[in-house]
């Protein structure tokens, strides 16, 4: 999982936004650390899930907007987080984006991590725009 979050890291831009989903467990935090390491946060700095923050921001070549929509109950709630300048000057990657889809812009990469065989994981990605065209591509995913 930390392997293809880095692949997608090290091309990730200001403006990409990248929507995780998956039960439990599943692996998003796991893969939003690999993007960490790739957008160039430093080694020592802690990336972990921001269920009770709710947003962590870390510093790197391109700054990463971490985001977890699990603990969110209404969408107000969303709009108060104030992302709205992070999907302009950051790359953000939204753990449990599938409760509140709207709250991201049209163009974001999704991605579904699944339980697999033996403790593998699945993933389907989902490009929804041009920029996540080419995010899907360079990992090669693209539809």
């Amino acid at each position: 999982m930390q392997e293809i979050g880095e692949r997608l890291g090290r091309i990730l831009q200001a403006g990409d936004v990248v929507g995780l989903s998956g039960p439990l467990g599943a692996g998003k935090t796991t893969f939003v650390q690999g993007v960490a390491r790739g957008t160039g946060v430093p080694p020592d700095r802690h990336v972990a899930s921001p269920t009770f923050t709710l947003v962590n921001e870390h510093p790197g070549r391109v700054p990463l907007v971490h985001v977890d929509f699990y603990r969110i109950q209404d969408p107000l709630e969303v709009r108060e987080l104030g992302l709205a300048d992070a999907f302009d000057t950051a790359a953000v990657a939204i753990e449990w984006l599938d409760r509140f889809p709207d709250s991201a812009p049209g163009d974001r990469l999704e991605i579904e991590i699944a339980f697999a065989d033996a403790g593998t994981r699945r993933l389907t990605i989902t490009p929804r725009g041009e920029r996540a065209q080419v995010l899907a591509a360079a990992l090669g995913a693209a539809r």
